[in-house]
Protein backbone atom coordinates (compact mmCIF):
# COMPACT_ATOMS: atom_id res chain seq x y z
CA UNK A 1 0.00 0.00 0.00
CA UNK A 2 1.47 3.30 -0.88
CA UNK A 3 1.89 6.25 1.80
CA UNK A 4 -1.40 7.85 -0.15
CA UNK A 5 -3.86 5.20 0.78
CA UNK A 6 -2.24 4.59 3.94
CA UNK A 7 -3.48 8.14 5.02
CA UNK A 8 -6.82 7.84 3.35
CA UNK A 9 -7.51 4.49 5.47
CA UNK A 10 -6.44 5.93 8.60
CA UNK A 11 -7.57 9.74 8.05
CA UNK A 12 -3.29 10.44 9.25
CA UNK A 13 -2.14 13.05 6.76
CA UNK A 14 0.87 12.01 4.59
CA UNK A 15 2.57 14.39 6.45
CA UNK A 16 2.10 12.77 10.03
CA UNK A 17 2.81 9.46 8.34
CA UNK A 18 6.39 11.11 7.11
CA UNK A 19 6.64 12.15 10.50
CA UNK A 20 5.92 8.67 12.17
CA UNK A 21 8.51 7.06 9.77
CA UNK A 22 11.07 9.55 10.80
CA UNK A 23 11.09 9.14 14.36
CA UNK A 24 10.55 5.47 13.90
CA UNK A 25 6.96 4.84 14.82
CA UNK A 26 6.58 3.52 11.67
CA UNK A 27 7.89 1.26 8.56
CA UNK A 28 8.16 1.38 5.31
CA UNK A 29 9.62 -0.59 2.49
CA UNK A 30 11.03 1.10 -0.86
CA UNK A 31 10.16 0.72 -4.45
CA UNK A 32 13.52 0.99 -6.83
CA UNK A 33 12.30 4.92 -7.52
CA UNK A 34 11.88 5.14 -3.79
CA UNK A 35 8.09 5.37 -2.91
CA UNK A 36 6.99 4.27 0.43
CA UNK A 37 5.41 1.07 0.48
CA UNK A 38 3.66 -0.25 3.67
CA UNK A 39 2.43 -3.58 4.47
CA UNK A 40 -1.31 -4.37 5.65
CA UNK A 41 -0.16 -4.17 9.72
CA UNK A 42 0.64 -0.75 8.92
CA UNK A 43 -2.72 -0.04 9.49
CA UNK A 44 -2.39 -1.06 12.73
CA UNK A 45 0.16 0.81 13.82
CA UNK A 46 -0.83 4.04 12.53
CA UNK A 47 -3.84 3.49 14.56
CA UNK A 48 -1.95 2.69 17.90
CA UNK A 49 0.56 5.52 17.21
CA UNK A 50 -2.81 7.80 17.17
CA UNK A 51 -4.19 6.28 20.50
CA UNK A 52 -1.18 6.97 22.44
CA UNK A 53 -0.61 10.46 20.77
CA UNK A 54 -4.59 10.85 21.84
CA UNK A 55 -3.69 9.23 24.92
CA UNK A 56 -1.15 12.30 25.30
CA UNK A 57 2.20 10.37 24.82
CA UNK A 58 5.34 11.64 22.73
CA UNK A 59 7.11 10.51 20.14
CA UNK A 60 9.76 9.37 22.12
CA UNK A 61 7.87 7.79 24.60
CA UNK A 62 6.00 6.01 21.78
CA UNK A 63 9.19 4.56 20.09
CA UNK A 64 10.08 3.36 23.80
CA UNK A 65 6.85 1.27 24.10
CA UNK A 66 6.58 0.07 20.47
CA UNK A 67 8.96 -2.74 21.04
CA UNK A 68 7.02 -4.26 24.26
CA UNK A 69 3.91 -3.74 22.38
CA UNK A 70 5.15 -6.03 19.33
CA UNK A 71 6.50 -8.25 21.74
CA UNK A 72 3.05 -8.50 23.28
CA UNK A 73 4.99 -8.14 27.00
CA UNK A 74 4.61 -5.64 29.84
CA UNK A 75 7.70 -4.77 31.46
CA UNK A 76 8.68 -3.07 34.89
CA UNK A 77 10.55 -0.83 32.26
CA UNK A 78 7.36 0.30 30.43
CA UNK A 79 5.02 0.22 33.24
CA UNK A 80 7.25 2.79 34.94
CA UNK A 81 7.44 4.93 31.39
CA UNK A 82 3.64 4.82 31.40
CA UNK A 83 3.54 6.04 34.98
CA UNK A 84 5.89 8.26 34.52
CA UNK A 85 4.12 9.74 31.61
CA UNK A 86 0.89 9.48 33.89
CA UNK A 87 2.07 11.82 36.26
CA UNK A 88 3.40 14.32 33.55
CA UNK A 89 -0.09 14.71 32.66
CA UNK A 90 -1.45 15.19 35.79
CA UNK A 91 1.38 17.70 36.44
CA UNK A 92 -0.13 19.48 33.63
CA UNK A 93 -3.51 19.43 34.34
CA UNK A 94 -2.76 20.98 38.32
CA UNK A 95 -0.92 24.28 35.97
CA UNK A 96 -3.96 24.16 33.92
CA UNK A 97 -6.41 24.08 36.60
CA UNK A 98 -4.85 26.91 38.67
CA UNK A 99 -4.31 28.99 35.63
CA UNK A 100 -8.10 28.64 34.83
CA UNK A 101 -8.65 29.59 39.11
CA UNK A 102 -6.46 32.72 38.00
CA UNK A 103 -8.33 33.85 34.65
CA UNK A 104 -11.72 33.32 36.67
CA UNK A 105 -10.20 35.39 39.05
CA UNK A 106 -9.43 38.10 36.35
CA UNK A 107 -13.19 37.77 35.36
CA UNK A 108 -14.77 38.53 38.42
CA UNK A 109 -13.08 41.39 39.01
CA UNK A 110 -13.63 42.19 34.94
CA UNK A 111 -17.63 41.73 35.98
CA UNK A 112 -17.30 43.67 39.43
CA UNK A 113 -14.41 46.16 39.57
CA UNK A 114 -13.58 47.30 42.82
CA UNK A 115 -11.32 50.59 44.11
CA UNK A 116 -9.25 47.94 45.10
CA UNK A 117 -8.59 46.62 41.64
CA UNK A 118 -9.12 49.39 39.53
CA UNK A 119 -7.72 52.89 40.64
CA UNK A 120 -9.83 54.43 38.20
CA UNK A 121 -12.41 53.83 40.65
CA UNK A 122 -10.28 55.40 43.53
CA UNK A 123 -11.30 58.40 45.45
CA UNK A 124 -8.57 61.33 44.23
CA UNK A 125 -7.65 61.71 48.22
CA UNK A 126 -7.34 57.78 48.68
CA UNK A 127 -5.42 57.34 45.80
CA UNK A 128 -2.94 59.81 47.29
CA UNK A 129 -2.43 58.65 50.42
Amino acid sequence: MRIGDLAAETGVSVRSLRYYEEQGLLAADRTPSGQRVYGASALDRVRLVQQLFGAGLPSRTIVQLLPCVDAGVSTPESFALLVSERDRITAQLAELEAARDRLDEVIAITEHPTAEHCPALREPEAAAA
